[in-house]
């Protein structure tokens, strides 16, 4: 069972999911569980294997659902006698610990070209999770991105609406045109992720605006759309674009202030 649950565990890693490992690490007297006891926790509430069942266990999986909320580890006890939290009659102590597995980090790119596949080698080489979605074939193909993990092709804004995003998942929409990036913005804006980013110049992006709102977007769901995408560093070349754009992302990821590091710790004279 457990070599079960780890391969669950693992699996659910890989596929970017959030997930919480439960581990009874100490009990005393009486419980419905045993030390060593193990259970998964997915941020739905599905679990796999076990801490004993009954009400530890719900209140585990609901500590669990918290601890992965608030993206930290906790370490819980509980008295399971009458008068203790669970008012419980087993009369022992349990110790547990949760340990939460934060998603990988993942790329979606939504547009295979120069700058999709200058995204796509930066993307890997931070050990991204990278997707790239095209409606050319000969753009989203695995001879032009051989270590992509997803390569999604066919009409842009059907397949990103039931694209599997969260809260670590980084859009950058940089198609071949501006229909094709309206039609990626209206597909995922107001979702829960973690950064979505368009190109194009400031006439571009006003206009794509009042022609998404006409279509029901809200602009508050707009406001928070990084356009024009990325940090001013770059010739123009997309390269140095691209640069700038995954700047700008682990700035956002990492809570950066994008200050120059002498700004920041510079040595006095």
């Amino acid at each position: 069972m457990e070599g079960k649950l780890m391969k669950e565990l693992a699996q659910n890693i890989e596929e970017g999911r959030r997930v919480a490992l439960v581990t009874l690490v100490e009990v005393s007297g009486s419980s419905p569980g045993k030390a060593g006891d193990m259970m998964t926790v997915l941020e739905c509430g599905e679990i796999m294997g076990t801490v004993g069942g009954g009400n530890l266990e719900y209140q585990l999986i609901c500590e669990a659902k918290k601890a992965m909320d608030e993206n930290r580890n906790m370490e819980i006890e509980y008295d399971l006698g009458p008068n203790g939290t669970l008012k419980m009659e087993c009369g022992g102590k349990v110790r547990a610990y949760i340990k939460v597995f934060k998603e990988r980090e993942k790329l979606v790119v939504v547009g295979g070209g120069h700058l999709g596949l200058e995204l796509y080698t930066l993307g890997k080489f931070l050990n991204m999770h990278v997707a790239v979605l095209d409606d050319r074939e000969e753009y989203a193909n695995s001879e032009r991105f051989p270590l992509a993990d997803e390569i999604i092709h066919g009409n842009i804004g059907e397949n990103l609406k039931k694209y599997r995003l969260n809260r670590s998942s980084y859009v950058v929409v940089v198609t071949k045109g501006h229909a094709g990036d309206r039609e990626a913005i209206e597909a995922v804006a107001g979702r829960e992720i973690a950064y979505l980013g368009m190109i194009g110049s400031s006439r571009k992006i006003r206009k794509s605006y009042d022609i998404l709102m006409e279509k029901g977007v809200q602009r508050e769901e707009l406001d928070r759309v990084y356009a024009p995408v990325g940090l001013d560093i770059s010739t123009g070349e997309p390269k140095e674009i691209a640069l700038g754009i995954m700047a700008e992302i682990l700035k956002v990821k990492n809570e950066g202030s994008g200050k120059h590091m002498r700004e920041i710790k510079g040595i006095e004279a």
